[in-house]
């Protein structure tokens, strides 16, 4: 009999696991409540209109689709019958699925923050409205309010999405009203911490404060967010950043299936819902299960999308080498270095212990970023797309959603979701 591998998730660490599956004697099933794959890291790209959702979310059907050993399910996972090899999914059409396997691999990602192409679109129509609003503003108190934008978060998703929106203020969108000038809008940066970009070097971190306020957005820094409303950002300190729109771009926490996994297996979980796994990523008791990704809590392992790349090929790794009666590895990963994009032409990063920043910098993101986006075509329309955006100062992706400008001034949430 085949042995059967499943996977849950269709993010990296699930993609890469089941394409590091290829050519193994397996039968591969990839369940995931959505039919695409989410390049992530360019997901603040279409929140601030450069991209369209399609270059970076191309279907799972169509990456896999030569790959005969492998089969694609849209289903909501839900529930794990561990001892019994099985696990209970839900389709889109509230029928109940039972899956059965002899290895699993769970990669079911993480909640909180901007994670999907929902909430890239929520924030970009909320941004977008936000001008329309202070345009509509004849009040001039009312009109600089909705010209206040927060960024919640001081890592690479807070730094480029503060960038993004200060260029579409002050060149992209200046020239589009009448009654209001966009290049006054306020963008601050609110980071709990003492420093933004905290797992960069000293000088970079440095470069980075710098160049955020050339693009005219206020750090914040030790600004531990306690709460929001529709007036403003309320910090630990006792203080309040006033600000209309809020975005969260902080920590974030492992998806919820992470403790279902936890409740059967008895593992235990970090702060972040993380599952402490083995060193091979395997779980405490059960060696044919593997949480990777944003569902592993492993110790110098941060969340970013080429540590969920690494975990997903590894488990894959372990499958193949159990199957040939070959010795297993602990997981190692292999920090190739971080890359961050400040506005619109400035970048810094590090590879391999060397730190660049300027016109070299960005060549690096976008070449780094390109390589991994799926399809050739995605490829090309992107790099298009950005040049484009360099060279015209435009961005064609402007469309709000049809929900009514009134819904926002009334829209009050906690801070663990995108906020107004």
């Amino acid at each position: 009999m085949t042995h059967r591998v499943l996977i849950v998730g269709g993010g990296f660490g699930g993609l890469y696991a089941a394409k590091a599956l290829r050519r193994a004697p397996v039968e591969v099933t990839l369940v995931d409540r959505a039919n695409h794959h989410l390049f992530q890291p360019l997901l603040y790209q279409v929140a601030t209109g450069i991209l369209t959702e399609g270059e970076i979310a191309p279907p799972l059907r169509g990456i896999l689709r030569n790959q005969r050993n492998a089969r694609v399910l849209l289903a909501q996972a839900d529930g794990f019958d561990l001892d019994g090899r099985r696990v209970t999914a839900t389709t889109p059409e509230g029928e109940s699925l039972t899956l059965g396997y002899d290895s699993l691999i769970v990669a079911a990602g993480a909640s909180g923050g901007m994670k999907s192409l929902a909430d890239a679109r929520d924030v970009r129509s909320r941004v977008l409205r936000a001008f329309e609003l202070a345009e509509l503003a004849t009040d001039p108190q009312e009109r600089a309010a909705w010209l206040r934008f927060a960024v919640v978060g001081g890592g690479p998703t807070g730094i480029e999405l503060a960038g993004q929106i200060a260029a579409l203020a002050q060149r992209t969108l200046r020239r589009d009203y009448r009654e209001i000038d966009t290049r006054a809008a306020r963008i601050s940066l609110l980071e709990a911490g003492p420093r933004v970009l905290p797992e960069f070097p000293e000088p970079l971190r440095l470069k980075a404060a710098r160049q955020l306020a050339e693009l005219g957005v206020d750090v914040w820094l030790r600004a531990a967010v306690v709460g929001a409303d529709d007036e403003g950002v309320e910090l630990a300190a006792g203080l309040k950043v006033p600000a209309r729109t809020v975005i969260w771009a902080a920590g974030v926490n492992a998806s919820p299936l992470a403790e279902t996994l936890a409740d059967a297996s008895g593992a235990p979980t970090d702060r972040h819902g993380r599952i402490a796994t083995n060193d091979d990523l395997t779980l405490p008791g059960h060696p044919e299960v593997f949480a990777v990704g944003d569902m592993a809590a492993r110790d110098g392992v941060p969340g970013v999308a080429p540590a969920a790349m690494q975990q997903g090929r590894h488990a894959a790794r372990t499958i193949r080498n159990r199957l040939d009666h070959r010795p297993t590895r602990p997981f190692r990963y292999v920090d190739k270095g971080r890359l961050a994009i400040v506005g619109r032409r400035r970048a810094l990063g590090t590879a391999f212990g060397i730190r660049f920043a300027g016109r070299l910098a960005l060549l690096v993101w976008a070449v780094v970023h390109v390589r991994y986006l799926v399809g050739w075509g995605n490829r090309f329309v992107t790099v298009t797309r950005w040049l484009w955006s360099m060279l015209a100062r435009d961005r064609g992706q402007r469309v709000i959603s049809p929900t009514p400008l009134t819904d926002l001034s009334s829209t009050v949430r906690t801070t663990e979701h995108v906020t107004i």
